[in-house]
């Protein structure tokens, strides 16, 4: 990795899903206090920063994602004082702290939205949010035929008549970003954090923030491409060109802040050539590869998205950045262990097909690390894949609280799955998520197994995913070849991914049926199962100095 390039180029950040991380005060919900408890661990996995997902103070009717006060901590978390201490201990322990931010919707609890229903229609405050009136006769039904996220419409009438918008739950009213005081806020909120040590912020639902202004209906076929000519059709709420100008205003907040702040976009797009647009000079740093993510188990198609990529970014100047998992989908382990991998896009909701082999999602899991590992750019780590955590697919329906479950008449499970508390030690729940004596559960039921999984069963067991990923990114950080940078794709059978990064690395993935060949090389860096005869099995991975 080069010196002298910005460190959001090449880094690998973990992500906590703060709830569900380490429980510091023993009410069975994670909080700052754990979080502070487990920086070591984070050290010694070989980390370089911590995106921590939404800490703010809030309702919780969706975890954290409906802000009431963004300058502020959520007493179930801990307090703001708590929060400044912990970005400067993460900081003595060499990792950057980026927290979540929030910018298109906040909670309806939130003092604007409060003034803005007091107010009533027709107000300057209503002017801050999306509120029209109805459709038809006695205006009863919603402006447009938008739908939420979650399930239902995108509209919820009050009782004075007038409508607001929610691409998510009612609770979280979408601002109107066409007014300047949502700007100003907003840039204040980042100021706000950054004096106070933060070293950048994920942007949720990046490309959300601007809607047409006349609100049309949907389009009728809604898709990539309109027509020969490959001009796109503009979709009324998601990635619209406007955006990028309110992120052109953030980029220049970030840059009056020593030590390389950043930002990352989670930035659901149709291609490469709209992601790239977040990332161009002047604008975001980084924004998630959620094309990579969200591709099969499919030698083919794996280079074509990381060629797609590599080649869209770099042509604006910006790194790559990978991802397997986070917390909104199934985990890749379980999406990993099915026969059939199939991929999916972004408009689409993930659903797999047939039951999880588990043992082959660990053994695919294991060789997806090493390729990610092994690409130009940065990468993210989602909290429990370093222990080969499978997606919780049994939990009772007692116990789902995803507002999805609610919202779509409980026909969505939801992300539950995904979000249950990580095990540390022990053989029993709540496997030192919570500290010994703790009477409340975890918020989340934990399987009876994953005792096998815990960070203390798999610490100093070789053949552990939890000591891959320590091998791994200990060895990304020395070689001079990994990191940001380039690739050079090499000679490989069918059904076989094998490229080299200069200096004197390779990196070789069989995704075929049968064993291959290693290529040839002079040592074995590191393998995400046995070798035998320098053959790589199906669903492995290796790196070799070349």
């Amino acid at each position: 990795m080069s010196g002298t390039a910005p460190w959001w180029r090449s880094a690998v950040i973990y992500q906590v899903y703060i709830r569900s991380f380490a429980d510091g005060n023993g009410d069975g919900v994670g909080d700052i206090a754990g979080l502070r408890s487990r920086l070591p661990y984070l050290k010694e996995l070989g980390v370089d920063a911590v995106w921590i997902n939404p800490w703010y103070k809030s309702p919780m009717a969706d975890h954290g994602y409906d802000v009431a006060d963004y300058r502020d901590i959520d007493p179930l978390f801990g307090t703001l004082e708590e929060a400044e201490q912990l970005i400067e201990e993460a900081h003595r322990h060499g990792l950057r702290v980026i927290p979540d931010i929030v910018p298109n919707h906040t909670s309806d609890q939130h003092p604007w939205f409060q003034a803005a229903v007091e107010a009533g229609p027709g107000s300057l405050e209503r002017e801050r949010y999306i509120f029209r009136p109805g459709r038809g006769s006695d205006g009863s039904e919603p402006p447009n035929d938008w739908v939420s996220c979650f399930g239902g419409p995108a509209w919820t009438r009050l009782p004075d008549g007038e409508w607001y918008l929610h691409l998510f739950a009612p609770e979280q009213p979408d601002l109107n970003w066409q007014h300047p005081d949502v700007h100003a806020e907003f840039e204040s909120i980042l100021r706000f954090w950054f004096s106070r040590g933060v070293d950048g912020f994920r942007i949720d639902v990046a490309h959300g923030l601007v809607k047409h202004p006349e609100l049309p209906d949907l389009p009728p076929v809604q898709g990539p491409r309109d027509g020969e000519a490959g001009q796109r059709t503009p979709h009324p709420h998601w990635d619209r060109d406007e955006v990028h100008d309110i992120y052109r205003a953030w980029r220049k907040v970030a840059d009056e802040f020593p030590g390389n702040r950043s930002f990352v976009a989670e930035a659901w797009a149709d291609t490469p050539e709209r992601l790239a647009a977040y990332v161009r000079a002047g604008g975001l740093h980084t924004a998630f590869n959620f094309n990579f993510l969200m591709t099969g188990w499919d030698a083919k198609d794996l280079r074509s998205v990381i060629d797609d990529s590599l080649a869209m970014l770099g042509a604006v100047g910006a790194p790559a950045t990978w991802v397997l998992s986070n917390h909104d989908v199934m985990r890749h382990l379980s999406r990993y262990g099915r026969r059939n991998v199939k991929g999916w896009a972004p408009s689409e909701r993930y659903e797999p097909e047939g039951p999880a082999d588990l043992e082959l999602g660990t053994r695919r899991a294991r060789a997806a690390a090493l390729l990610m590992f092994a690409l130009p750019g940065g990468a993210y780590i989602y909290q429990g894949e370093e222990l080969g955590l499978p997606e919780v697919e049994d939990l009772p329906e007692a116990v789902l609280q995803d507002p999805i479950w609610e919202r779509s008449g409980h026909t969505d499970r939801g992300r539950d799955g995904c979000r249950v508390p990580i095990p540390w030690s022990g053989r029993s729940a709540p496997y030192g998520f919570s500290p010994e004596g703790a009477t409340a559960a975890p918020w989340l039921p934990q399987p009876a197994d994953w005792g096998r999984l815990s960070v203390e069963a798999q610490t100093g067991d070789e053949t552990s995913m939890l000591e891959l990923y320590r091998t791994a990114l200990r060895l990304r950080r020395e070689h001079p070849a990994l990191g940001d940078g380039t690739l050079t794709w090499l000679d490989a059978p069918d059904g076989v991914l094998c490229f080299r990064r200069d200096p004197g690395f390779v990196c070789v993935l069989n995704l075929s049926a049968e064993p291959c060949p290693l290529p040839p090389h002079s040592a074995v860096l590191l393998a995400s199962g046995p070798l035998e005869n320098d053959m790589l099995a199906p669903d492995q991975a290796a790196w070799l100095a070349a």
